[in-house]
This record gives C-alpha cells, structure tokens and sequence, in this order.
C-alpha cells in the first residue's frame, strides 16, 4: 500500500483559502517565518509563491527571477532600487498583466515616459503609482500617465519638469484620482491645480505644498465636495484672503496643513475654522502664534484630534482654551514651541486623560509639575520630552509608574538614571542620551521590553558589554545606536549578532573597542542589515570585506577607519552588490580609481565625501580611544 507524504495527505487538502490565511499568520509574526515555510518542501515552495501579493527586491537584476515565481503579485514596491530602466518596468508590465495595482519607484531614477506608457498599456487595472523624486520626468511621463483611466493615487512629489501641460493631460485622462501629491512640484501653476480639481470631481486628497499657487486655484477646490485632505504647507501665495474663501467650500474638510505659511495669521484660520466642522487634523508647525483668540476658535470643532503646533509660539491662555475646547483631542506636538509653561500644560493633559500622543520635545520651561500631569493620561503610547532639561531624575519614575501602555519614549539629553526604567512597559521605541544610565538601566529595559525594537543609546558613557548581553535577549530589535559608548566591544557587539537578527540599522561611531571581531559575526547573523556607521571604529578591510557580504547592506558611513587601505575599501564597495549610498572621507576620492568610482555611480550608489577632521569631543572618548591604540 502507498504511503502517502505528511504534505499530500494535509496540506494538499487544504483551499488555499485556509493556507492563505495561515500564512498570514506567519507573516504577522515575522517575514522570516514565511521564507523558512517556502523553504520546507516544493508544495509549500509553491503556496507561498501564490500567497506573496507585494515584492520589494533589494536590487534590480533580482527582479527578473522574483517575476517568474511571483505570478500574483499586485504591489511592486522598486523604491530601493536607484537605477530602474525602463526594461524593467516593461518586465513588470508584461509578467503582471492582470494582477498589478500599484507600483512605487519614489526613489529610483533612469526610466522615461517610455517605460510609463509600456506599464500603463499593458496593466489596465493600475489604481497607484508613485512616482516622487523622478526629477527627470517631463510632460510626456505626464501625457503616458493619462492613459491609466482607473488610476485612483498619483504621487509625483519632486517631479520639478512637469508643467501644467503635463497635469492637464492627467486631470483630462485620470478621472477617477482620489489622491495626488504634487509637492514641490516647481512647474506646476494655479493653472494646472485648477485643471486637476475642475476634471477630478472625486478627490479626497489634494498635497500641494511648497508650490507656486495662490487664492486663484481655490475656487475649484472649492468645488470638490468630497476633499477630506488639504496640503498647503510652504505656499507662499497662501494668506487670510485665500483661507476666508476656503471656508465657503470644503465642508467635508477633516485634514488641513497650513505649516510654514508666513502669510496666514490667526485671523485667516479663525475665519476657515468657521466652516470645517469635520476637521479631525490640523497642523500649524512653524506658523502663527497660538493665542486665546486662535485657541478658542477650536472650540467649534468637536472632532479634533490631531493638533500639531510645532515651533510655534504657544500661550499659556492659548493652552488653556485648548484644555477647555477640544474634546475629542488625542495627539498634541508642540515640538520645540516657546511660551509652554508648567500651567498650561498641567491645565490642558488633566482635561484630556485620553491624551494618546504628546511631542514636548525641547519645551525647556517645564518641571516635575508638568510631568506629574501628564502621567496622569494613563492611554498614553507615545511621549517625545527631549531636551527637558529643568526635569529631575525623580520625575521620570512616575511615567513608569503610571503610563502603562506607552510604546515610544524619548529622553534624550535629561537627567534620567537607573531608577525611572524600573517598571515594565511594553517599549517598542526608546530613545535615552543620559549619563546617568548603566548597565542596571538598560537590564531593566530589556527585562520589562521583550517586543523592543528601536532603543538609541547614543553617548550613554556608563554602558558595557553587558548592556548589550541584556538587549541580545529582544529578539525583535532592529535599530541599535550605541554611538559614543566607548565601553562596548566586538564581544557585545557579537551577542547582538546572535540574538538579535532582525537588526537593520546599527551605528556604533565612536566605539573604539569594536573592531573586525565584532564584524565577522555580524555578517552571516545579520542578513537584515541595511545601514550602518562604523566611523571611527578599530575596524580594518578583513572586517568590512565580512560585512560586504550582507546582500541587503545599502548604506554605509566609513569616516577615520584607521585599519582601512584603499584596496580593502575597493574590494568592499564591489563586492556590495545593493549599496546606495556610501559616506567616506575626501581622502578616498584621489585614492580610489575614477573607473571605479563611476561603475559604482552607474549601478546606483551615491557618494557623499566629507572633509571631516579627525576629533573626540570628549575627554573620556579620547581616553578610551588613546587606550586601544597604545
């Protein structure tokens, strides 16, 4: 009797369906769950090639073999590839005939209008394509883009070439966009933002920052009943006249940004506000001063929940009439705003307990009193207090106490020690440059914060290899910054690499004790890693050749690498196959070949030289650096 296979006689009976949805499980979880089951047997091969609906490759030559196996793909995401031609997109196009609804090449470049038509002919069911940062693209890429009738999200941020011709040809072409994104585009005129609001009845969203519009476009966007987000960020041209008109229209309104607009004052706004009672967001960073009268005005929206006032001048009235108006407010940012006291803040987070976000980043007026209050929105997730310098050490124990659900913390540059990490938290991101903090802190940390994935330990001069031994035990970390730690080695450095796979971004400038130790562990564990600093590290080519054979590194800063020839750094930079951008000292410029240099440029990869001098800010750094290389 036939023995059937532990596959054909379960798997095989389930739909895809039921796979389907168990491999979204897995990918919940971890994208490396879904490769290890591809990697099983040909049938799981087989369902996870049906199951992948988005591909992201590192580079562009792997396009061609993720197509063949990828048959079902409806997301391509080529953002990470610099140079795309347009043979790829014909690739694209003709392999995903059927199945593409977006695709997104914001940061890539070389392809033309040609390869736009070929995608756009061929993938009829296309509803979004990102095309910011195409610099190069002209009012032909315009014209080929036009012929995506269903096209519903068109991103063209950056693309400075494109003129009103261009965008009418869009308007007249793409009826049915509820989204655009023209930011900066610099060719673009009340004309051309008129067009796109007259022929594009459905839009929701319309971005038109930093461009050269006035109140002339206004009148058509008045028109779109169905606008829900308005970008006006950086437009000169914008004033209180323009925002009265506005108020007569837009009544479906529930997103506005008006940042950077030195021509609007509290008038204007008063005067829009009127007329968006379904505002939810508004953002005001780096524009009038927030007085009583401006404050006061929000009273009469009852669905404000974002309010963003970053380098804004903000009273304490204005506060106060905040506190007292807006009911429904779930995330403030006032980031760097001068006039924010301890009574206006106290006064507006103890009547808003459901404070879910709050960014009071350099506010350097605020005490004890100001953090005692604001431990009292116990829903807090986020909190952002850099550089709160009047706070004390005993102050922060209480966010640990009280704020229960918080995910992201930002403590750079305070008085924080051991103490205030004492509690569990469930910590996704945090953010600590405090002399205070040692290896019990950050024990602490590690212990209460089992999902941590972000953690900045920039200059905290008191840490060793045994905080890192605490943080190899997060297995979903992937951002790491221990610049300046000069007490950390390659044995810390190594632990990371075995528990923490998942690293993508590292910067250990200024650890001098790591060294080409640390880096040959690093490369064959961490096959995530995207970017890194090594400035300043003991580290020589055998360790930069180790690391150059991780095929997602894309960005790499080398600054003052003793142990580095030029060779070495020759030999490394060709053997990274996927890198973008590469930061090095001028002195490389002259010693590495011109050819070299240019076949990197042609693949896609940036230099950036720096004609830094060699320094050591601080005299314990110096120590330690004086140290190792006596």
């Amino acid at each position: 009797m036939a023995v059937l296979s532990f596959s054909s006689s379960i798997f095989d009976l389930l739909t895809d369906e039921i796979l389907f949805t168990i491999l979204d499980f897995l990918a919940a979880d971890s994208p490396l769950d879904l490769k290890s089951f591809s990697l099983v047997c040909k049938s799981f091969h087989a369902v996870e090639s049906r199951h992948r609906k988005t591909l992201k490759p590192l580079r562009i030559d792997l396009l061609p073999s993720a197509l063949r196996r990828y048959l079902s793909v409806s997301h391509v995401d080529l953002s990470l590839c610099p140079r795309v031609a347009d043979c790829s997109l014909s690739a694209v196009a003709a392999s995903l005939r059927s199945s593409l609804r977006s695709i997104d090449l914001s940061r890539s470049r070389s392809f033309t209008h040609a390869g736009i038509a070929d995608l756009v002919s061929n993938c009829r069911f296309l509803v979004e394509m990102d095309l910011s940062n195409a610099t190069d693209l002209t009012d032909c890429a315009a014209a080929a883009i036009s012929r995506a009738v269903n096209l519903e999200r068109l991103r063209m941020a950056r693309c400075k070439m494109i003129t009103d011709l261009g965008i009418g040809c869009v308007a007249v072409g793409c009826r049915k966009l509820k989204v655009i994104s023209l930011r900066w585009c610099l060719g673009v005129t009340d004309f051309g933002v008129g067009l796109i609001a007259v022929k594009c009845k459905e839009l929701k969203s319309l971005d038109v920052s930093y461009m050269q519009i006035t109140k002339k476009c206004l009148p058509a966007i008045l028109q779109l009943h169905n606008l829900e987000e308005l970008v006006l960020a950086g437009c000169l041209g914008i004033d209180d006249e323009a925002l009265a008109t506005l108020k007569q229209g837009c009544k479906s309104l529930e997103t506005l940004d008006v940042s950077n607009c030195p021509n609007v004052s509290h008038d204007g706004l008063s005067s829009l506000i009127n007329g968006a009672v379904c505002l939810r967001q508004l953002i005001l960073v780096n524009c009038t001063p927030v007085t009583h009268a401006l404050a006061t005005s929000l009273v009469k929206l009852p669905k404000l929940q974002v309010i963003k006032l970053d380098s804004c001048h903000v009273t304490c009235s204005g506060l106060k009439a905040i506190g007292k108006g807006c009911i429904s407010l779930e995330e403030l940012s006032l980031s760097k705003c001068s006039g924010v006291t301890d009574e206006g803040l106290s006064f507006l987070v103890t009547k808003h307990k459901g404070l879910k976000k709050l960014d009071i980043t350099c506010c350097t007026k605020i005490t004890d009193i100001s953090v005692s209050s604001i431990t009292s929105c116990s829903n807090l997730t986020s909190l952002k207090m850099e550089s709160c310098s009047l706070v004390s050490k005993e102050a922060f124990v209480l966010i640990g106490q009280r704020c229960h659900l918080l995910e992201e913390l930002d403590l750079t540059e305070n008085e924080i020690d051991n103490e205030g990490f004492s509690i569990d938290l469930p910590f996704v991101n945090i953010k600590i440059q405090s002399v205070g903090i040692t290896d019990c802190g950050i024990a602490a940390i590690a212990q209460g914060c089992p999902m941590l994935q972000i953690i900045n330990l920039a200059y905290c001069k008191d840490i060793s290899d045994d905080s890192l031994r605490s943080l190899s035990t997060c297995s979903r970390l992937n951002t790491l910054e221990i610049r300046g730690c000069a007490r950390v080695s390659s044995v810390g450095l190594s632990l990371i690499a075995v528990g923490c796979k998942q690293i993508a971004k590292l910067d250990v400038k200024k650890c001098y004790h790591i060294d080409d130790a640390g880096m040959i562990p690093l490369a064959p564990l961490c096959q995530n890693l995207r970017q890194i600093n090594l400035s300043y590290c003991s580290i020589t080519d055998v360790g930069l050749l180790a690391l150059a054979s991780i095929s997602c590194l894309q960005n790499m800063t080398i600054l003052h690498l003793r142990g580095l020839s030029a060779n070495g750094l020759a030999a490394a930079l060709l053997a990274c196959g996927s890198l973008t951008k590469v930061k090095l000292h001028v002195s490389f410029k002259s010693l590495l070949s011109q050819p070299l240099i240019h076949h990197m440029e042609a693949r896609g990869c940036m230099f950036q030289w720096r004609d830094k001098p060699f320094q050591v800010e601080d005299m314990e750094l110096k120590d330690a650096f004086n140290d190792y290389y006596a």
